[in-house]
């Protein structure tokens, strides 16, 4: 019989994977695995596989049948080996047009939260004090505010539209954005390097690639102005955990909001929970309730045409 694994999930429910199970008469599996190990143990076999955080190794996809294909249940697919994949023969599809607005609105929230002092502002009127001007000095208006942009695909560009209104200068740091295509959109196109020394705020919308694994490290942070604020909603890897909770600590960064960690859930010993000024979210940028049946149901389809014999809809690039 076809069988169809479920490695993980925060959903709850599994109505679309269950449809498309019955509908090619296969075994659904569901699991909570946390461990490359119970990965490996709970793909062994399997004809297809859903997966949303967990670890899929050289070592599980190697556990697979021969012509598996494997679905991740997001945009990114860092946790998944896509080389050893390629070698192996194993299909892998992602959906990484899901969650565009919800992470959008996410990533300006925490980003205005910041901006306007919010979290701090909260905290001192807790402590008994009322000292706006205190609390929130330095705040310039948005016109003299630079927001910089690491990456501009689909989510950066969504935060672009919504930030125009508040007439923040825009930098933008993309390899793939030319000359021309910066201009139609208003925004200053620039290197990496470049901007971090200009921008009030740095917001992360990149992929996890070799050259930007923990960009964000002591070196780059020491290049940001004193002050300045930093917003993640992309991926945990893009930054270095330790060096950005001792910039916090210090106090050379102003503050920071992250809704993405190398290790998720937090570890309990991580820097980041003693780290002062810093917003967390725990992974939960992408989600709406619309947001989450679309993501299964552009999954199950994944599934269905891989058991089908049809080609994937968002194959890993």
């Amino acid at each position: 019989m076809t069988r169809i694994v479920v490695t993980d999930s925060t959903f709850g429910a599994l109505p679309h994977e269950q449809a498309v199970a019955a509908r090619h008469g296969a075994q659904l599996d569901s699991f909570q695995c946390r461990t490359a190990e119970e990965v490996v143990a709970a793909v062994e076999g399997a004809d297809a596989v859903f997966v949303q955080f967990a670890p899929m190794t050289d070592a599980a996809l190697s556990a697979l049948k021969t012509g598996a294909t494997v679905v991740r249940y997001g945009v990114g697919f860092d946790n998944i080996d896509v080389i050893a994949a390629r070698r192996l023969g194993v299909q892998v599809a992602y959906v990484p047009d899901y969650c565009v607005d919800e992470v959008a609105d996410h990533t300006l929230a925490m980003l205005l939260s910041l901006y306007r002092k919010l979290p701090a502002l909260d905290a001192s009127v807790r402590g008994g004090d009322w000292s706006a001007v205190a609390v929130s000095r330095p705040l310039r208006p948005a016109a003299e505010t630079v927001i910089g942009f690491l990456g501009l695909g689909r989510i950066g560009r969504a935060v672009l539209a919504r930030l125009r209104p508040f007439g923040f200068p825009i930098m933008v740091a993309d390899p793939m954005l030319d000359a021309a295509s910066a201009a139609s959109l208003g925004v200053g196109s620039s290197s990496f390097e470049a901007m971090l020394p200009q921008v009030d705020a740095l917001l992360l919308h990149a992929p996890v690639t070799p050259e930007t694994r923990e960009i964000i490290n002591a070196v780059s942070l020491a290049r940001m102005k004193t002050g300045a604020v930093i917003v993640n909603c992309s991926r945990g890897a893009l930054i270095d955990e330790a060096a950005l909770a001792e910039a916090l600590t210090r106090g050379h960064l102003g503050a920071a909001a992250l809704d993405v960690f190398a290790t998720e859930p937090l570890l309990a010993t991580s820097p980041l929970r003693q780290a002062p000024n810093l917003l967390l979210s725990p992974h939960a940028a992408w989600y709406s309730d619309a947001a989450m049946d679309t993501l299964q149901r552009l999954a199950a389809d994944e599934i269905d045409r891989a058991l089908s014999g049809r080609p994937p809809r968002c194959p890993v690039p």
